[in-house]
């Protein structure tokens, strides 16, 4: 018979069993604390606190006086002079600043040369200068002509009658600001990656509808934000007019508190107006700029109320 042995039925006894203590695994995000932001941030309330006080309590800003004058009939007609001659101008320096850049671009020596020509006579002159010699430009040309060179044929007006004030003011600043419009078109121009105007030539587009339909508004994404500073600037340079006794928004101003002695506070409603017209400019700006962005940025730059919303959603549900 086999011989069975016992250890064959044997079973060890079952231990008991051991719980496993659970291990947290959670990542406990622990935020960056930026102590020296906090004291900036409070530094920069505490000055701005400041300044609201004082301009709040000294009474020598005759805060009156400003709300007084700053809707007044001739501080607004001022005012509308002001914006006419920024549109006008700037219309003016737009449309002979880009003739200028494409000439100067242009394979003709003679029509580069001469834009090169003007460009450089109108950069070198203060803009006062430019109005003075506008001004008085009657004494060099009784008259002004217009028919065919070397003939009687033409049309003649009087140089007094045509060149008053506001347009003196206007061909002055347009044509000083061309100068500087025609080299920011340029620039843009040359800034289109070259393959773009091979490509544009192959399809065999003539010239004009090459740059119209396919450099320029390429270019526009460098341009528009150095034109948009140029207009600005060309906003505060209205303020130079006065020296044509044009009643400007800076003009009235002037001649307002000759006569009251409230040099601060009239000072103060030009200053608010020029802030506002800026401000408007500057919103202008950002739209134009992301409307031209859409085909080279695959997300827009958030628009401010977008950057509110974001804010306000981050701070009420972090």
């Amino acid at each position: 018979m086999p011989i069975v042995s016992d250890a064959a039925h044997y079973r060890a006894p079952a231990r008991p069993a051991v719980a496993t203590p659970r291990v947290d695994t959670t990542l406990h995000i622990v935020p960056a604390r930026h102590p020296w932001r906090w004291v900036g941030s409070a530094f920069a309330a505490l000055v701005l606190v400041g300044i609201v006080h004082s301009l709040a309590t000294n009474p020598r800003w005759e805060w009156g006086v400003f709300a007084e004058y700053f809707l007044a009939p001739a501080v607004l007609k001022g005012l509308g002079k002001t914006l006419a001659l920024t549109v006008l101008a700037a219309l003016l320096s737009t449309v002979l600043g880009t003739g200028l850049a494409l000439a100067r671009l242009s394979r003709s020596p003679l029509l580069a040369a001469l834009a090169w020509a003007y460009i450089w006579v109108f950069r070198s002159l203060p803009a006062l200068l430019v109005l003075i010699i506008l001004y008085n430009f009657a004494y060099l040309y009784e008259y002004l002509w217009l028919g065919v060179p070397f003939t009687e044929l033409g049309i003649k007006w009087s140089t007094v009658d045509v060149l008053s004030q506001f347009t003196v003011a206007v061909l002055g600043l347009g044509m000083m600001q061309a100068a500087y419009t025609a080299e920011i078109i340029r620039g843009g121009i040359l800034g289109v990656d070259h393959g773009q105007h091979e490509a544009a030539a192959a399809l065999g587009l003539p010239a004009s509808r090459r740059i119209f339909r396919i450099i320029l508004p390429q270019a526009l994404r460098s341009i528009v934000p150095t034109a948009f500073n140029e207009v600005i600037g060309l906003v505060k340079g209205t303020s130079i007019v006065y020296v044509l006794a044009l009643p400007e928004l800076f003009y009235t101003v002037q001649v307002i508190y000759n006569r009251t002695q409230a040099v601060i506070p009239l000072l103060i409603v030009a200053t608010v107006w020029y802030l506002l017209i800026t401000s408007a400019l500057t919103s202008l700006q950002f739209y134009v700029e992301r409307y031209f962005a859409r085909g080279a940025l695959r997300n827009l730059p958030p628009t401010p109320l977008q950057r509110l919303r974001g804010w306000l959603k981050e701070h009420t549900h972090g």
